[in-house]
């Protein structure tokens, strides 16, 4: 160890940040370690860096005793006095027990300690990056795929897409360039975890984000979304501003913006509604494509009955009920559809006297 080993940890301290007293600490640290294996002792001892020569010391100390039991870690006072007068009892007497070939010793452990602590600290600076990022949307390449996981490369590290965060309509390439969702950055003793996804309903919002202005500058806004990935989103927006149209900023010039939205999301549909804070109002904007002739609303259950032209049920209800479940979800109200003819039989039932005579 030298002037030199000084200079580099110096360097060290201006390109990685980690303080030149830490690292010291850290390999003086070790070198007792190292000092204890490589030379088979039971002693306390303590290792010197000089901060300006970088010259190793290696110190052996035994507490002054009146009566000593263990000759390895003790000193009778008469012995230490013997050293030096001003000894007192409990005090350390240090004694220089630096090995002739330590320098070697030294070099390599001080080397793994850098090494290691670069590492830590390389770590740290990535997840300090990507912690403040979560909820935020990432762009990044397919690197790899191992059993339906799907690692994806986002800079100066690889992001863990689970299958279960994977939309069914996605088929991941290597090299294929995607837009995740970053849902969670957890720190580990492997280095930062980031784990991101294509399902979650946050991806829906950012992406519109990015692609309409008035809503990245609150013109417009995002009031629910309601998601079955892969499959169809329902939004639901509006806007404080009169001469602005939420659902056509959203939607863009020849449906341009919301085109660009299911092309990224590989074709999955996406209905933008009117919000509003009219249950019913926005109750019949969420079953759009289908017509609503009229909802009933009891606040009490937080329920609302539908009543729809005979031809539109099944557009209201849509493929395996996904309209009026996603309409539901959307607005928090439990929906009941009925056509009108379903409405007039019921009317028209008679009672229970009437229909056992």
């Amino acid at each position: 160890m030298n002037t030199e080993f000084i200079s580099a940890l110096e360097q060290i301290q201006k390109d990685k940040g980690i303080s030149k007293e830490i690292l010291i600490d850290t390999i003086e640290a070790a070198l007792i370690s190292s000092y204890k294996r490589n030379f088979g002792t039971s002693q306390n001892v303590k290792v010197e860096i000089n901060q300006d020569t970088g010259d190793i010391n290696v110190y052996s100390q035994k507490r002054v005793v009146e009566e000593v039991e263990d000759d390895l870690l003790e000193i009778s006072l008469e012995d230490a006095k013997a050293i030096n007068p001003n000894y007192e009892l409990e005090d350390m007497v240090e004694n220089e027990v630096t090995p002739r070939n330590f320098g070697r010793i030294a070099a390599q452990t001080a080397k793994q300690v850098v090494v290691q602590r670069i590492r830590e600290a390389e770590r740290m600076v990535i997840f300090e990056e990507f912690v403040n990022r979560e909820s935020e949307i990432i762009t990044g390449k397919v690197a790899r795929i191992s059993k339906g996981t799907v690692f994806v490369n986002i800079g100066k590290v690889e992001a863990i897409l689970p299958q279960g965060e994977q939309m069914s309509s996605d088929k991941y390439n290597h090299g294929d360039r995607i837009k995740t969702y970053i849902t969670e950055v957890k720190n580990t003793t492997k280095g930062p975890q980031i784990a991101i996804s294509r399902t979650h309903p946050g991806l829906i919002k950012r992406l519109f984000e990015l692609e309409v202005p008035e809503i990245h500058e609150g013109t417009v806004e995002i009031k629910s979304i309601s998601r079955e990935p892969g499959s169809r989103t329902k939004i639901a927006v509006e806007t404080k501003n009169e001469n602005v149209d939420a659902v056509g900023a959203c939607v863009g010039a020849q449906g341009n913006r919301v085109q660009s939205i299911v092309d990224e999301l590989r074709g999955e549909k996406i209905d933008i509604i009117e919000y509003s804070q009219d249950p019913a109002l926005f109750i019949s904007n969420a079953l759009k494509p289908a017509k609503v002739i009229a909802v009933k609303i009891d606040e009490a259950s937080k329920a609302a009955r539908v009543i729809v032209p005979d031809y539109q049920l099944s557009l209201a209800i849509g493929k395996e009920g996904q309209n009026a479940r996603l309409a539901a979800k959307l607005t928090a109200w439990k929906i009941d559809i009925k056509s009108e003819s379903q409405v007039v039989s019921e009317v028209n039932l008679p009672d229970e006297e009437e229909s056992t005579t």
